[in-house]
């Protein structure tokens, strides 16, 4: 059946308005040759969108030799405000931006293990409060969170994970009650794999893993371009896979002996101890072994002929390591066979290349299916910005639904 006129109407708004997104500001006529519409439908849409506050006269266009510029539109980026926080068990980030996903402020605060669960809540609230007066919010639309643990996927909520601070799961209520806003939670290694897909290092894939390596260990499994969170929302918590090189088995509460006692950033510390290594630099908030992996790929890279020692010791700790990381990854692969695995987090950032090379060369001798290893372009930083795209694409759906008249 062919569409109503009122839902022929929505469509056409809703192309023009990815379009404006996708594009930027475009002129009628521009708008016109892309959409394939005709003048007259496309002036009626921007008429609409024009007096639904969604879009604005932004500037004029120059292009045209005769007569007057052409009005360029643009959307309003500020007719809904949003914010995406990356909540670790030491602390929270927040960035807030418009509704074109421009960047108007950013904070974080450190949680010491010791404050208690009221205390926390209200610091990780404040903060993001404080930044949208900063960013001159005067309410927040939608707000994403990602965290560490499980998210049940029939309510959408942060399930109680031993292991965790209490104070994330008080936080999102925390979050609902005192902001006028939508908040969406997510697993952070969840919303890591989405911003690589978008703007990171699998951009090119539909189907892909993302092994997590920061403080802690995760996977995030990518198919045929959709995220998959398995029956209770539990795929991908590879620090429990059992693995040999551990003195123990994990249990269903912890994950020492699984995956987590390779990878995670305190084994990865200890590694580096063992073959000479200490971190000199760590930033606030980074796992040391981020920095210690960065040191060692430094060393090898450096054009300055490193000590003997010192190089013999950065490339016997990144091949050790990459052995480590192999492990996991060939169980994830024979599994899945995802033909690409991304080492995300700050540790596979800062392995870069050097590090994603060897865990490569690893696998294919592991195992039979090919498999590409790359390095996270985004590193740490991937869950603010999935957090972001989720919140930003949620806001949008809202905003741009047609309306009843």
């Amino acid at each position: 059946m062919p569409a109503s006129p009122s839902t022929a109407r929505a469509i056409n708004d809703r192309v023009a308005l990815r379009l404006l997104q996708q594009e930027g500001p475009l002129t009628a006529g521009q708008l016109k040759q892309l959409t394939g519409l005709s003048r007259p439908t496309v002036a009626d849409l921007v008429e609409r969108l024009t007096a639904a506050g969604l879009i604005e006269v932004v500037g004029e266009s120059g292009e045209q030799r005769r007569g007057p510029n052409a009005r360029l539109y643009g959307i309003v980026a500020d007719r809904a405000h949003l914010a995406a926080l990356d909540v670790r068990t030491e602390g929270v980030s927040v960035v807030v931006c418009d509704l074109l996903g421009r960047e108007l402020a950013r904070a974080s605060v450190p949680i010491a293990d010791d404050t208690g669960t009221g205390p926390a809540v209200e610091q990780a609230v404040t903060l993001v409060e404080r930044a949208a007066k900063e960013a001159g919010a005067e309410r927040l639309h939608t707000v994403g969170v990602g965290a560490p643990g499980l998210i049940d996927p029939a309510t959408g909520e942060l399930r109680d994970s031993s292991g965790l601070p209490e104070w994330h799961r008080r936080l999102v209520a925390a979050l609902q009650e005192r902001l006028p806003a939508r908040v969406i939670v997510e697993n952070e290694t969840n919303l890591a794999a989405l911003a690589e897909q978008r703007d990171g290092a699998a951009r090119d894939r539909d189907t892909f893993v993302l092994l997590w390596l920061g403080h802690g260990t995760g996977a995030a499994v990518v198919l045929d371009g959709r995220l998959r969170r398995g029956a209770s929302g539990g795929t991908g918590e590879i620090g429990f896979l059992p693995v040999p090189g551990t003195s123990t088995l994990p249990s269903a509460t912890d994950c020492e002996g699984g995956f987590h006692s390779l990878a995670g950033s305190a084994a990865i510390a200890e590694l580096a101890a063992g073959h000479g290594l200490v971190a000199t630099a760590v930033s606030p908030g980074e796992p040391e072994a981020a920095a210690l992996v960065r040191q060692a790929v430094a060393t090898l890279s450096s054009s300055s002929s490193p000590s003997p020692s010192a190089s013999s010791g950065a490339d016997r700790f990144l091949s050790a390591l990459a052995d480590r990381l192999a492990i996991g990854a060939a169980s994830v692969v024979a599994v899945l066979d995802p033909g690409c695995v991304v080492l995300g987090g700050e540790v596979g950032q800062a392995g870069g290349e050097v590090l994603a090379t060897r865990v490569g060369e690893r696998l294919a001798r592991m195992s039979p299916l090919p498999v590409e290893v790359r390095a996270s372009t985004l590193g740490g930083g991937a869950v603010l910005r999935g957090a972001l795209l989720t919140a930003r694409e949620s806001a949008q759906d809202d905003l741009f639904a047609p309306r009843s008249r």
